[in-house]
């Protein structure tokens, strides 16, 4: 009976996934029968583990972006520059990158930029009223960290990082970077993803890594526009992942 119901919605264009399968990868709006053998390799459970950590505990269930994440922090490590992640919150994804790549040996620096206070609802335009409302839902249910001591200690053993509190893009005049090897846009809105986008640039490394975290993400098709368009300004293209990233190998 369950395989010819299997079948039956298999016909109508449906298929099943059981998300709680080892079989199966169903998480973070990605379904997959495809290889995820990555999820139970030492360093990245090590580097994952560290970002839950990092969230006091809390685990986003977002393996597969993570697993990108650290695969284009790996590559950016033979580039020349340092790291900037722009939307940092509680820090889940850079502490796991640190982690991950040893960052104490780099020899780069990481600067970590945030309002940490939140994001700035006047940015958001009336296109993206729906991402305005999840950013507001997602304040009211404190979300958002806003205790810099907390983010500071997140990081305390880490000596080559960098964290600066202010507003993209506004703040980024003040920063003193020479040349990025990887740059990390994750503040949910239009306008400072691409501000950031063209300010950092010109400083990339040839073979630099920019790695969106919501480009691709549902409901998120006006900041794909924004940053198609301005991508294609700078003589450059965004590929699109499943996970809902966006990566751009300089």
């Amino acid at each position: 009976m369950r395989q010819w119901i299997r079948k039956l919605l298999w016909s109508a264009g449906y298929v099943i996934f059981n998300t709680r399968s080892r079989e199966h990868y169903a998480c973070d709006s990605l379904f997959t029968t495809n290889n995820d053998a990555f999820r139970n390799e030492p360093k990245f459970r090590q580097a994952y583990t560290r970002g839950v950590k990092a969230g006091c505990g809390v685990d986003p269930r977002i393996e597969w972006r993570v697993h990108v994440a650290l695969w284009a922090a790996q590559a950016a490590t033979r580039v020349p520059g340092d790291f900037v992640e722009c939307g940092v919150n509680a820090g889940f994804m850079s502490s796991a990158i640190m982690e991950r790549l040893d960052w104490r040996t780099t020899g780069k620096r990481f600067y970590l930029i945030d309002t940490f206070r939140g994001p700035v609802l006047t940015q958001y335009t009336a296109e993206e009223i729906g991402r305005l409302q999840v950013a507001q839902e997602a304040m009211e249910k404190g979300a958002y960290v806003t205790d810099l001591e907390r983010v500071r200690a997140n990081y305390s053993e880490w000596p080559n990082v960098e964290i600066v509190q202010g507003i993209v893009p506004e703040v980024l005049s003040n920063l003193t970077i020479e040349r990025v090897a990887f740059l990390h846009l994750d503040m949910n809105c239009v306008f400072p993803e691409r501000a950031a986008l063209e300010y950092f640039w010109p400083l990339m490394s040839p073979h630099g890594m920019v790695l969106f975290d919501d480009y691709a993400y549902f409901g998120n098709e006006s900041l794909a526009r924004v940053i198609d368009a301005a991508a294609l300004s700078l003589g450059a293209e965004v590929l699109s992942l499943p996970t809902g990233q966006g990566l751009i190998i300089k």
